[in-house]
């Protein structure tokens, strides 16, 4: 399969505009929307085709309020080993959009699941994290590409998130998302945007 030019810049378009969301419209997401982004994390690739990701679709108001408790608190931890010139910086920052993003789902990562049988992550056990990141990146960019935003919550204590949701206990608790539609939209980062830190390119090492 080719792509054209004009494609390709799209898919890098799409790429710049997949920032982190944290003001929603309340507006519903669609089912069949819903199950293409679904569709999407299944296509991701995964260490041994082991495919880890374990997802909560949470619709249930008492879980959600549980979750934004959750994130009240750790966000008060986080907030205080922060450097007091920091401080008030930080406590400007919007980090979650639980009250108002009407898809929301709690990511979790089988750190032993039967697929795939352990082909490829003995040496690199965070590889199945690794294949939970590219499955939520896939979610991301199709969000996107329906005109939604996705914001990654992980301020929230992973015990307490592991305990909410009754999981086994090889399971660990990987990030939680909020989707819908933006209310408002940004090419530039929320963290660079408010001078949290600067927006600098990374450039790669030679060897």
């Amino acid at each position: 399969m080719t792509f054209s030019d004009e494609e390709r810049e799209s898919f890098v378009r799409l790429m710049r505009w997949r920032r982190d969301v944290r003001h929603f419209e309340t507006t519903p997401i669609e089912p069949a929307i819903t199950a293409q982004l679904q569709l999407a994390m299944e296509m991701a690739p995964s260490v041994g085709n082991a495919r880890p990701w374990r997802v909560f679709q949470v619709e249930s108001a008492a879980k959600r309020q549980a979750v934004h408790r959750n994130f009240l608190q750790a966000n008060a931890a986080a907030l205080a080993v922060q450097a007091p010139q920091r401080q008030h910086q930080y406590a400007q920052l919007k980090l979650e959009g639980i009250e108002r993003a009407p898809l929301q789902l709690a990511i979790f990562t089988n750190t032993n699941p039967s697929e795939g049988h352990g082909l490829g992550r003995h040496s690199i056990a965070v590889s199945l994290q690794h294949s939970t990141a590219m499955a939520v990146q896939n979610l991301n960019l199709l969000a996107r590409a329906h005109g939604l935003g996705v914001g990654m919550v992980t301020v929230l204590d992973a015990a307490a998130m592991a305990s909410l949701f009754e999981v086994p206990a090889e399971w660990q608790f990987s990030l939680y998302l909020c989707i819908g539609v933006p209310q408002f939209t940004d090419d530039l980062p929320l963290l660079h945007r408010k001078n949290w830190q600067e927006n600098v390119l990374h450039p790669w090492q030679v060897c």
